[in-house]
């Protein structure tokens, strides 16, 4: 069983849970940017959590399907049609032997997940079919004609016909966990961040995600030796504007890390369009409930 690309769309991977434990290595974690959406798929089409999934950018993908196989939706809403007729979204559908799925550009937020019964079942590398955009490791971005292998599916979820998913932020609200660098950014700057507003900016990819706004007044110019950077590190580069760092982000960085976004509210970050309202909440030690005391 395979599937064929017909429509590969902007940017479309092939995703999994990631490959964690090679920082040390200089290797990303990668892997699916918004996890729930990934998992739900999943679910949907009775997959494992770890099996890979499509994951499509703004403008979604098409491909044929060269056996019968279950497909399921998920992520940002998108029509979603098999052979040019209306199918659920958020649910699973039959793929008919030679029929195509097409999942269309995204009504509300940013990436999509498509997952098929037995999942995409491309060689792995380093324990992961994830592709990583910046080291290039794991399969590359989608190109039409190309054929992707599936693997055995398992029995369907009995009981579940679709699962809801929160909608994309209208406005993102992000917990920044402080350290370790925090007092690289003076502390009128820390005590205005609440009600400093940013926006999500068009550079943003699978790497970082990009803010436009007032910058952040940094407290010196002196240089850092590169440290270790992990996943929802912000860092301040010189012109001031916060980048928190995605899936795909480099092990190390020589700017400022003023602080850590948790892990669980980097969904929500995947999914927001450019232009998106961008708040950033300082929190002092690990938890990200407990508020900032200067």
């Amino acid at each position: 069983m395979s599937l064929e690309v017909v429509r590969p769309g902007a940017l479309t991977t092939v995703q999994d849970l990631g490959r964690p434990g090679y920082a040390h290595l200089g290797v990303p974690h990668s892997g699916a940017l918004d996890r729930a959406a990934h998992r739900l798929a999943n679910l949907l089409t009775g997959n494992a959590p770890e099996a890979a999934t499509l994951e499509t950018t703004l403008d979604g993908t098409a491909v044929r399907a060269t056996a019968d196989v279950t497909a399921a939706v998920s992520g940002a809403p998108c029509p979603v049609r098999i052979d040019g007729r209306p199918a659920a979204w958020g649910a699973p559908v039959l793929v008919p032997s030679g029929a195509v799925l097409d999942v269309g550009r995204a009504v509300g937020g940013v990436r999509s997940y498509v997952a098929f019964g037995g999942g995409i079942a491309v060689e792995p590398v380093l324990g992961s079919r994830s592709t990583d955009l910046l080291s290039g490791l794991g399969p590359a971005p989608l190109e039409t004609g190309r054929r992707l292998p599936l693997g055995r599916a398992g029995a369907l979820p009995g009981g579940v016909d679709a699962l809801p998913l929160p909608a994309p932020p209208a406005e993102l609200v992000l917990p920044l966990i402080l350290g370790p660098r925090a007092d690289r950014v003076t502390e009128a700057a820390l005590r205005g961040l609440p009600g400093a507003v940013y926006r999500v900016s068009v550079a943003s990819n699978r790497i970082g995600l990009r803010t436009e706004g007032p910058p952040l007044e940094r407290s010196g110019d002196a240089e850092l030796p590169s440290e270790g950077m992990v996943l929802g590190a912000v860092q301040v580069p010189p012109d001031g504007l916060p980048v928190i760092f995605l899936a795909d982000h480099p092990v190390t960085g020589g700017y400022p890390m003023i602080g850590v976004v948790p892990e669980d509210r980097l969904g929500a970050a995947a999914q927001a369009v450019p232009g998106t309202p961008l708040i950033l909440l300082p929190v002092a030690g690990r938890s990200a409930g407990a508020p900032y005391e200067p």
